[in-house]
């Protein structure tokens, strides 16, 4: 089989990794949201649990997508580039995964005050809703990956990188 043949088949990976993955990528997500709430402001808020469950949302459901595009670019690739794939990749989709999860929340809280569905108007409301949602995620949002987001991120790349050869 050719190379692409290859690199489409090694970009599969085993169940386990993605079950075990996504869950311990996904707690990982939560401790550093929770770590960044402490330091920020010793966890006073009053949506500690609703901030927990988008973090660890987040990467639960970002895991399935980054692994396999991270193992496609990996393939038969130097260390250095192995390690970017994965930095990369899931840097990407944890951040896009968390920015829509918050924008469909964002969105469901403004619903009550937007057109019916299926209208024109609806569809500006909820474009424009969703894109000031990200905006927003991304401003205030963004910071509670660090640090300790950072660290697993670059943790999680090492391991994933020296494991796929």
């Amino acid at each position: 089989m050719d190379s692409r043949g290859n690199r489409l088949r090694a970009a599969k990976p085993p169940y386990p990794d993605l079950i075990a993955g996504a869950l311990l990528w996904g707690t990982q997500m939560l401790a550093s949201s929770m770590l960044g709430l402490y330091l920020r402001n010793g966890l006073q808020t009053s949506r500690l649990a609703e901030v927990a469950a988008l973090y660890f949302l987040g990467g639960l459901l970002s895991w399935p997508f980054a692994l396999p595009v991270a193992r496609f670019f990996a393939y038969d690739r130097p260390p250095e580039a192995r390690f970017a794939a994965f930095f990369v990749t899931l840097t990407a989709a944890t951040v896009l995964m968390t920015a829509f999860l918050f924008a469909m929340e964002y969105r469901l809280f403004y619903s009550r005050w937007h057109a019916p569905f299926g209208s024109i108007v609806w569809a500006f409301q909820f474009v424009f809703t969703s894109i000031s949602a990200v905006y927003q995620f991304l401003v205030i949002g963004l910071r509670l990956f660090l640090p300790l987001g950072l660290v697993c991120l670059v943790a999680s790349s090492y391991h994933l990188a020296k494991r796929m050869r």
